[in-house]
């Protein structure tokens, strides 16, 4: 039975980077019908936020990715709060101590700063507390039974840590990266309890993993360094690892490095699934919902980071994602972030969606322009400018005029297509267009093609100069299809309006 976890921890916004780490878990499940949980590890209280909780919650709402299990959802292994598993942690802690694999340490912070100048000083291999220095330290290893048993009852505070063996190939698997292999001369003996009465991320991972029979972790390669300490604490409780896979970095789009909140506050774009605001600066961070992205699209675009599917298609909806998801497919090798191919996707979908779909997002924003309409005036509008803007808020700026007649016109297209004389012949022109008893584009186009070739104008002069009587500028959609979506009486309201304000 396939299961698998996604565990973010509330200490802030929700990265891309861990939205897509959830979607290749979600797409894993769905392929192999297993069971996806969410699970909160709120271990560190320090780096606690408020309201990050909520902000998880709802961004995965918005994306479409659905928990089996887990915070919100509820399931046989819950709590699914690491804060209200502290018991659970506490009996593991005791059990790794009895069997000699963890041990209690006492050593003050002024303690361990002196043990790090030290093996700096000496150049050592390994400057952090192991196995070549864990004798010279405070800690049950090194105190006799009943010195332990004193402080422990002095409530002397100490941590717990885990036991690294010496020079002892960890020999691991990876369904990404293959067979890794590292030697344990190399580790430190990591804190799996602190002081606090709180396990680290390390000793509540694996127990949680463990109990909620998580059959796979994947999980992003920041974690890869920890692998080898994980493994080592399956083997010391006895228990069978999952199957791992580390996925790649998301890269910045120029240079090296992780993608950071300030690769898109610098270059423009979105890095959070949702806007954030940063309770405590009041600062705001730009979120690809607000920004107008669809959410199939962000999900389409997140997908591409890192998989392919080992064809030349890149649009596909969450089925079929589901249905062509391989995790053989994902690379090794980190994926650099396009924010132009982000753009991209999302003028795909909005070509591809249905002009009654877009219009939901569209009248809010004409009711904000103080504009009144009807819904298939609108979805009319929608349906022809689509294909011209990335954005469903951009269609305003495409198509305002076709709400609005134009009040002043561009500058630049009248000094460059109003010539001397073209007032005389819109004027007559509009008179011929007001005798036509059928205004249809087709009769509208016919009756300026005769016009220009009656007056030897040339049709390019003539529809310049209809263009910006009807739009306020040279620019915009197929002049017919403005005809016909203003109408009769609108069109020579604008043309006589245009013969009277442009000298």
């Amino acid at each position: 039975m396939i299961r698998v976890r996604f565990a973010p921890s509330p200490t802030g916004p929700l990265h891309i980077g861990g939205v897509r780490t959830a979607l290749y878990n979600y797409l894993f499940a769905k392929k192999n019908n297993g069971t996806l949980i969410l699970r909160i590890e709120d271990t560190d209280q320090t780096r606690f936020v408020e309201g990050a909780e909520k902000y998880i919650l709802e961004s995965f709402k918005w994306c479409g990715i659905e928990f089996d299990e887990g915070v919100g959802v509820g399931g046989p292994h819950a709590p699914y709060r690491q804060s209200e598993r502290k018991e659970i942690y506490k009996k593991y802690a005791a059990e790794l101590i009895e069997n000699g694999k963890a041990y209690y340490a006492f050593d003050t912070p002024e303690e361990l700063a002196v043990l790090r100048q030290k093996l700096e000083e000496e150049k050592a291999n390994n400057t952090s507390y192991g196995a070549a220095s864990r004798m010279q330290m405070k800690n049950s290893l090194s105190l006799s039974n009943e010195a332990v048993e004193d402080l422990i009852n002095k409530n002397m505070p100490y941590v717990i840590r885990f036991k690294m063996p010496e020079n002892e190939n960890i020999i691991m698997q990876d369904m990404i990266r293959g067979e890794v292999i590292v030697n344990s001369s190399t580790l430190d003996d990591k804190v799996l309890f602190k002081s606090d009465g709180l396990p680290t991320y390390h000793l509540a991972n694996i127990v949680d993993d463990h109990l909620m029979e998580i059959s796979h972790v994947i999980r992003g390669e920041e974690w890869l360094p920890s692998l080898p300490l994980h493994k080592m604490l399956y083997d010391a409780f006895g228990w069978e690892s999952p199957v791992f896979a580390h996925l790649p970095l998301i890269l910045k789009p120029n240079g090296k490095g992780k993608l950071s909140k300030r690769d898109g506050d610098k270059m423009g774009f979105p890095v959070f699934p949702l806007e954030w605001t940063d309770s405590k600066t009041e600062e705001k961070s730009k979120g690809y919902r607000e920004d107008g992205y669809f959410n199939d699209a962000f999900i389409n675009m997140l997908a591409f980071l890192g998989w392919n599917p080992g064809d030349e298609k890149e649009i596909f909806s969450m089925e079929e994602l589901i249905q062509g998801f391989d995790i053989d497919r994902v690379s090794k090798s980190g994926a650099r972030f396009d924010p132009e191919k982000a753009v991209w996707f999302n003028h795909q979908y909005l070509m591809q969606k249905e002009a009654s779909d877009i219009v939901a997002d569209f009248m809010p924003i004409l009711k904000e322009k103080g504009v009144e309409t009807t819904i298939d005036f609108a979805k009319d509008v929608c349906d022809i400018i689509k294909e011209r803007v990335n954005f469903v808020h951009e269609i305003w700026d495409a198509s305002s005029y076709l709400f609005q007649a134009p009040q002043s016109f561009d500058e630049k297209s009248i000094k460059k297509k109003w010539k001397e004389g073209t007032n005389a012949f819109m004027e007559e022109l509009a008179q011929r267009l007001d005798l036509l008893e059928s205004f249809t584009p087709e009769n509208i186009k016919a009756e300026i093609n005769a016009f220009a070739e009656e007056k030897e104008l040339g049709m390019g002069k003539v529809m310049n100069a209809f263009r910006i009587a009807l739009v306020g500028s040279s620019s915009g959609i197929d002049m017919m299809d403005v005809c016909r979506l203003l109408g009769k009486k609108e069109v020579l309201e604008r043309m006589n309006y245009a013969i009277k304000s442009i000298n």
